[in-house]
């Protein structure tokens, strides 16, 4: 199989990083992620992205709330960055700035950024994957901390090309950090590669909870840590909802533990020390409705007279953050 010219960083980077075990596998994943048979839009997606105009980048910020890029732009050239990137929408994780352009994401990503930052090891040097990533918000925030080689997994081509649009625009200030367009479970078995593992709003996808922990444990070094960001309930260790068909009208949410049930989960599976270090209610100024997502968004999905309840009666999006230990 042929190698797109696109993807060679991503080869060379895998090379680097001693990840040959993987090395053998992208092609296929590549090939499969990125299917025009299996998605019909992703053609148009990609000549967005081919048609970006190459603007001279002066600074590049990952290391501000808003993932930015200052490159000058005439009125001609922000037009046509504007309606090539609205192509892409909808944006969900961000905020990001090209220029004069902010696209203003349905999620105030930052805000969980700001959140768990403090409590991280030190990102500096550190080998980073991103399960679950979208469109890259919070892998280039980790570069921006630091770390080395990010690595930003996500099946979905549009976050891919959206994380290419940004990347665009940062030329070789962008080269540490990559998207492959797979899920968790295409990842080689008891790889032990990274230093640090990010997963976050992917645990409740799941339809055994369990599996993708011991994924997740998999894929870190000794000694590397994981950080886990998932929706939960209150209520003690044995605590955990499992919604019928449909959760804040998302059809794909299978277990909603406890913080304590989830810590429990981790220690079981084989982590060290798992504790919480943020826990919240989701806000409507944190996840809404933007021009560059103009679908709806969490105001609908809660019930108007209880907005503490969802539309099904369940308990309104709560999430934790969860820290633990590979020994």
């Amino acid at each position: 199989m042929s190698i797109d010219e696109r993807h060679l960083p991503l080869y060379h980077a895998f090379l680097e990083q001693g990840l040959e075990s993987w090395l053998a596998r992208l092609p296929e994943q590549l090939a499969r992620g990125l299917d025009r048979q299996r998605f019909g839009d992703l053609p148009a997606w990609e000549r967005a992205v081919k048609r970006l105009p190459a603007l001279e980048a002066s600074q590049v910020h990952l290391d501000q709330d808003t993932v930015s890029v200052e490159v000058a732009m005439d009125a001609s050239s922000r037009r046509q960055c504007d309606n090539l990137l609205k192509i892409l929408a909808p944006w969900r994780k961000g905020p990001y700035r090209i220029g004069e352009i902010t696209i203003n994401t349905e999620w105030r990503s930052d805000w969980k950024w700001q959140r768990l930052a403090p409590h991280l090891s030190d990102l500096k040097g550190r080998r980073v994957l991103d399960v679950g990533g979208g469109n890259g918000y919070h892998g280039w925030r980790m570069a921006g901390a630091g770390a080395d080689f990010v690595l930003v997994i996500d099946p979905s081509p549009r976050f891919y090309w959206q994380f290419h649009a940004i990347r665009h625009f940062m030329k070789d200030a962008g080269r540490g950090v990559h998207f492959l367009p797979v899920g968790i479970e295409d990842v080689p078995p008891r790889l032990a590669a990274f230093d640090t593992v990010f997963s976050m709003g992917v645990l409740y996808h799941r339809p055994s909870p369990i599996n993708h922990l011991r994924e997740l444990y998999d894929t870190l070094r000794p000694g590397g840590e994981l950080v886990l960001e998932t929706l939960v309930v209150k209520g003690d260790e044995h605590q955990v909802l499992v919604p019928g068909e449909r959760y804040a009208q998302m059809p794909n949410v299978w277990f909603l533990p406890s913080s304590r049930a989830l810590t429990h989960w981790l220690s079981r599976v084989g982590f060290q020390n798992p504790h919480v270090v943020d826990e919240a209610d989701t806000t409507l100024d944190e996840q809404r409705a933007t021009e560059w997502m103009t679908f709806q968004s969490l105001a609908d999905f809660l019930d108007p007279q209880d907005p503490s309840r969802t539309v099904e009666g369940h308990p309104a999006p709560r999430r934790a953050v969860v820290i633990a230990t590979k020994p």
